[in-house]
């Protein structure tokens, strides 16, 4: 688990083992952060594994979810025949739906997939649609921080050194061992990431300042 700190920077959280993604090995690795002081982080993005998403709901029901898109357009790309993927790419592509610039643009463009495809490949335009209000979270927070929000890429990337690393040894030998390498690997790696964009905007959504689509919400001189 990576974690963005109030000055903006990213920083490893916690490493556990588990099995297979399991709501418990989720829990287990929640609970210990929770019993550390880790206060209910403000957003939490992940893939579809709904192991972590009952345990976060169980230690910190009060954190908003963000789904991947990287993972959800794999997903819905594979409930399609490869004769048609490419076209369904095209109209799933990124600047269409994830970097649309705001909530209504996106839900269009899902509403206009969802109609070239419901017919046919129903499965598909469901695995898109199900999880459509976690996909689209990120629009209430800062524009600036939407690339470091919309995927998991900033875990995926870092940890591809570690698995490269597991492979090229051939196993650490011992449970104790695979992880300790891990979490050097990963503290290495830690030094070299840089903050999200916008630091400064990371205090104001920590103590609840709204973005919708993206922009601070400003008060009116009339409230309080």
């Amino acid at each position: 688990m990576v974690g963005v700190l109030p000055d903006g920077t990213k920083e490893v959280i916690a490493l556990e083992d588990g099995y297979r993604e399991s709501a418990e090995s989720w829990l287990s690795l929640l609970r210990d952060l929770e019993r550390r002081g880790m206060l209910a982080p403000k957003l939490a993005t992940g893939d579809g594994a709904l192991g972590f998403w009952s345990a976060l709901r169980q230690v910190y029901p009060e954190t908003e979810e963000q789904r991947c898109w990287v993972h959800k357009i794999a997903n819905v790309l594979d409930k399609l025949p490869k004769r048609v993927q490419p076209r369904a790419k095209d109209t799933l592509r990124v600047h269409e739906i994830m970097r649309a610039p705001d909530r209504p643009s996106a839900l269009q463009d899902i509403e206009r997939f969802s109609q070239e495809f419901e017919a046919k490949y129903p499965k598909a335009v469901d695995t898109l649609t199900k999880d459509q209000d976690e996909l689209l979270t990120f629009f209430d927070f800062p524009a600036e921080h939407w690339i470091h929000l919309r995927t998991t890429n900033p875990i995926e990337s870092p940890f591809s050194t570690v698995k490269a690393r597991t492979r090229k040894t051939k196993g650490a030998g011992s449970r104790k061992a695979g992880l300790a390498m891990a979490f050097k690997l990963l503290l290495a790696a830690e030094k070299r990431w840089r903050r999200i964009n916008a630091p400064h905007l990371v205090a104001l959504v920590q103590v609840g300042v709204k973005f919708p689509d993206g922009q601070r919400q400003v008060s009116r001189p009339d409230e309080a």
